[in-house]
């Protein structure tokens, strides 16, 4: 039952937050960048270098965690196919219709299970990208 409601609150937030607003395109330099944060934070996780992983986090993310411990303490317990994975692919960017960049990419757990990542990121004043919030979709039937 509650990972019914789970899927079921996911599916709203995605059509409300998330869903692609084809309307409007990432910049490849944009895009480009915004991969790069995000797979500098996958190989901090990887190599267990959590301050490394946090300074990726966007300021609201950090309001919500506001250290290292809980913010890995929320990867290691709700994000683990983020957290450990044995392979990922970029899949596309887009722009969600809040006019929020989305990149979107497939990963990998250690069990098999496959998970679409979907990363909203945020531009910070200085130009550079962090990551404001990431859903994690099991992807079901695509087992590795």
């Amino acid at each position: 039952m509650f990972r019914l409601l789970r899927s079921a609150l996911m599916a709203l937030i995605l059509v409300l937050f998330v869903a692609p607003s084809w309307s409007q395109a990432v910049s490849d330099a944009d895009t480009s960048a915004m991969q790069q944060v995000i797979q500098s934070q996958l190989d901090a996780f990887a190599g267990d270098r959590g301050e490394e992983a946090y300074s990726h986090a966007a300021p609201i993310v950090k309001m919500a965690f506001p250290d290292v411990d809980r913010f890995m303490a929320m990867v290691k317990g709700g994000y683990q196919p983020v957290y450990r994975n044995t392979a990922r692919e970029f899949v596309e960017s887009s722009m969600s219709s809040a006019g929020r960049p989305i990149i979107r990419m497939r990963l990998t757990a250690l069990d098999g299970k496959r998970y679409e990542a979907l990363y909203t990121m945020e531009q910070q004043p200085d130009g550079t990208w962090k990551i404001a919030g990431c859903v994690l979709i099991e992807i079901p039937g695509l087992d590795a």
